[in-house]
């Protein structure tokens, strides 16, 4: 199974987007730790090399400036970090931010200590995947991480998306590489208890670092980027409170 995941994975990369070829694998220098919140990105060493930057570093800028604005969080606005998923730094971080998980697939070391971060108390957003090839690998990747864990889907009424902004809906947003990519919300909640901690929230057919991104250039509706922000200050707000 695990050849067979690494199979589709590979010649997912080779139906990669053009725009891929376009990256640069850059890292901005970490803000080091000093108690406020910092907005962080997990870089992932396994799978595409470049898929872990989509929308880095402009996506957590836009977001730091809107946080900022909305709540009292003491925060880093125009800087941010990027940890590999077994830096001993990530456990002064509450919250991480996974993008492309289609395209990622942990070490043994990584899946070890992504796992021993999220049971001490880690809170993980995963975004930006919509094909169900996407799917397989994360669920895989996922699997090794928790290997006990359930995904499972999360309805409107769940606390996640009610923290701060209170969410009637989750109809209406959509992956931008294709409108028939419907938004579905799913997660993993501590020893499989729906009413214990959220400890993974997953947009599936969906990509609001990609609305973030661009939601000063017109490039999508107004009320999708601005869904985009909600949806990721409650996840926040979420991650610091529970």
């Amino acid at each position: 199974m695990r050849r067979f995941l690494l199979l589709a994975l590979a010649l997912g990369l080779v139906a990669a987007p053009l725009a891929w070829s376009q990256r640069r694998a850059f890292v901005l220098p970490n803000q080091p730790y000093d108690g406020r919140f910092t907005f962080v990105r997990l870089r992932y060493t396994q799978g595409y090399r470049l898929a872990w930057n989509a929308d880095y570093p402009q996506m957590e800028r836009n977001f730091m400036a809107i946080l900022g604005d909305l709540s009292t969080l003491r925060l880093h606005k125009t800087t941010s970090n990027v940890h590999v998923l077994d830096d001993p730094a990530l456990a002064h971080y509450p919250v991480a931010y996974l993008t492309e998980p289609g395209y990622w697939y942990p070490t043994d070391e990584e899946a070890a200590a992504l796992r021993k971060w999220i049971l001490k108390g880690g809170f993980l957003i995963v975004d930006d995947f919509y094909f169900e090839r996407q799917w397989a690998v994360f669920e895989a990747a996922m699997k090794k991480v928790l290997p006990e864990g359930r995904i499972e889907p999360l309805d409107v009424s769940h606390p996640v998306f009610n923290t701060f902004f209170s969410i009637k809906s989750l109809d209406g947003m959509h992956h931008p590489a294709t409108p028939s990519a419907r938004a579905v919300y799913l997660g993993i909640h501590e020893e499989n208890d729906p009413s214990r901690r959220l400890q993974v929230v997953i947009n599936y057919n969906n990509d609001i670092g990609d609305y973030m991104e661009w939601s000063g250039d017109g490039w999508y509706p107004v009320n999708l980027s601005n869904d985009a922000y909600k949806f990721a200050t409650n996840y926040v707000v979420y991650g610091l409170t529970h």
